[in-house]
């Protein structure tokens, strides 16, 4: 249940630019944001869910809305500090049995979350996660090699806007459908590029994977089958790791479908949680 505090937003609820919406006597239900994008883009999905469940959206710090002034490099130099302040808008807002679904990295640090306070936790939706994107010999596929990581934090650092133009069309697959990289490019190209390349380390250098055998919130994985940010064997690691999780492999493109494929994406978050 929702708790409102006053009409006067706290400093978390301005931190993270919080807004609720939806209806306020259902069940709470937050959306996290992937790296370089923010709440905005969620916008095709909230409606599907919004007649029932009361609808939490924030912005990382550092990204869309979020007060810039509030970015500390110590606390964001790993994911556990976004978890604290998933934890703390949870609290702030008073939310328990909360719905978290989760993109790409936001998916980590959901677990984190869930992991240190489950009872707040009734669901958790890990959209295309990945606990590590460097292979790791033979047992673990992440997708890339250490040299492959390395160019693409070089890359990144080197020329901000450039590497977002470039990745952003890989990221969101979709060629024939243009305007979907465009829109992503153009997200990335909103956040500050200093703060964007410290998330880019954190997020392409961690490695959650002991993290997931202790999840003891239900968990649905959806994985989209053509992903060269997080290919399918990730998603089946993260499957086999958390115990009793779902599975949902999308026949479509891309590390983004709540841009590309927002109705079959909350036409499967509705069935998991049905």
């Amino acid at each position: 249940m929702l708790q409102e505090r006053g009409s006067t937003p706290s400093g978390v609820r301005l931190r993270n630019n919080v807004h609720v919406t939806g209806n306020a006597s259902g069940r709470p239900l937050i959306f996290a944001h992937g790296f370089g994008c923010s709440q905005e883009m969620w916008r095709e999905v909230v409606p599907a869910f919004a007649a029932e469940y009361c609808i939490v959206l924030f912005d990382h710090v550092g990204a869309g809305d979020s007060d810039l002034t509030q970015y500390d490099y110590g606390k964001y130099d790993s994911l556990h500090g976004y978890a604290d302040d998933v934890l703390e808008v949870m609290a702030e807002l008073d939310l328990h049995d909360a719905v978290y679904v989760g993109h790409s990295v936001s998916s980590m640090i959901g677990v984190l979350a869930a992991t240190r306070d489950p009872a707040r936790f009734g669901a958790l939706a890990l959209v295309c996660p990945s606990p590590r994107y460097i292979n790791d010999g033979v047992d673990y596929v992440g997708g890339f090699d250490q040299s492959e990581i390395d160019g693409l934090l070089d890359a990144l650092d080197a020329n901000y806007l450039g590497w977002s133009a470039a990745i952003a069309p890989v990221m969101m697959g979709n060629a024939d459908r243009p305007e979907l990289g465009q829109e992503l490019s153009t997200s990335f190209c909103k956040t500050d590029p200093d703060i964007a390349s410290h998330f880019a380390h954190v997020t392409f250098l961690s490695d959650n994977r002991h993290d997931l055998s202790r999840v003891s919130t239900p968990t649905l994985i959806l994985q989209s089958a053509h992903d060269v940010i997080a290919p399918l064997p990730v998603g089946e690691y993260v499957h086999r790791q958390i115990p009793g999780s779902s599975f949902v492999v999308m026949p479509i493109s891309g590390h983004c479908p709540n841009l590309s494929a927002p109705t079959l994406l909350a036409t499967e978050i509705r069935a998991f949680l049905a």
